[in-house]
């Protein structure tokens, strides 16, 4: 018989809280092994959240979460050499090149010394940043940026990849840049991707399925095209968010929000 494969991500009845708010409501969802899972929702909705208890850096208050079958309480560190993780902040040092912001995320991985130039130099060149690898990060584009950050979380060669607002503030062009060189890695390596976004056109074009949260809930998950159809015939992915989450956009939501909406406008406009 053969042995099934582990979900690559498997949360079950996941719920956590800031005091007597709740974040994170009794989630349960699955993520296939080299799959794009879209998770959207608007601001408050419990995205940040979930992402951080995804990537281990907030702890499980309720629930049992796993990573390709390895449980997030007992073996945290080797989910953290599994993930790469790009941030909705900025994570790079801009008075650090391109190489040497990749060569630090090298060690912080864990990445053996003896494979860290050439997994540092594969890095780079899957994300078409060799030619400007030497040049202080502080004077790359937007769209290098971001690219650069998407290396310094591959230099890992993770098998799930958490992408959190990868492309905004972005331009068409640099948004399609990203996104080119991370669908090439992940066709040649086979890594599982979960992307939050706003842009419904990124998730609709991107995502194999979207899960979508409204307070805390999960409310929604399918294909694009599935949870379209069930709208009506001629809904946007928009109009699938709009019908899910609309009472949210008027209505208070998590304490951190208002930290993450200012972190947001803060990275476009430097990123611009």
């Amino acid at each position: 018989m053969t042995e099934l494969l582990p979900m690559a991500i498997d949360c079950q009845h996941l719920t956590y809280r800031y005091g007597q708010f709740t974040a994170v409501d009794d989630l349960t969802l699955k993520v296939r092994p080299g799959e794009t899972m879209g998770l959207l929702g608007p601001n408050g909705a419990g995205k940040t959240t979930l992402v951080r208890m995804l990537t281990t850096l907030t702890p499980i208050q309720r629930g049992d979460l796993r990573i390709f079958g390895l449980d997030s309480v007992r073996q945290t560190t080797d989910i953290r050499s599994n993930i790469g993780y790009v941030p909705q902040q900025l994570s790079i040092e801009p008075a650090l090149s391109g190489r040497q912001n990749v060569e630090w995320f090298a060690r912080l991985y864990g990445v053996p010394r003896a494979e860290r130039t050439d997994r540092v130099e594969q890095a780079l060149a899957a994300m078409e940043l060799l030619d400007v690898a030497d040049r202080l990060a502080g004077a790359y584009s937007g769209g290098m940026v971001r690219r650069l950050e998407v290396a310094q979380a591959l230099v890992n060669r993770p098998s799930l990849l958490v992408l959190d607002e990868p492309t905004v503030g972005l331009d068409p062009i640099a948004r399609d840049g990203v996104w080119t060189q991370v669908q090439s890695m992940q066709a040649e390596f086979g890594m599982t991707v979960l992307l939050t976004t706003h842009y419904m056109e990124e998730a609709d074009a991107l995502c194999d399925r979207v899960a979508l949260m409204h307070r805390g809930v999960l409310r929604a998950v399918g294909t694009p095209t599935e949870l379209k159809s069930k709208v009506s015939p001629s809904a946007t992915l928009e109009d699938v968010f709009r019908h899910y989450a609309a009472s949210d956009l008027s209505e208070a939501s998590e304490p951190s929000d208002f930290r993450e909406i200012r972190s947001s406008r803060k990275v476009a406009s430097r990123a611009s």
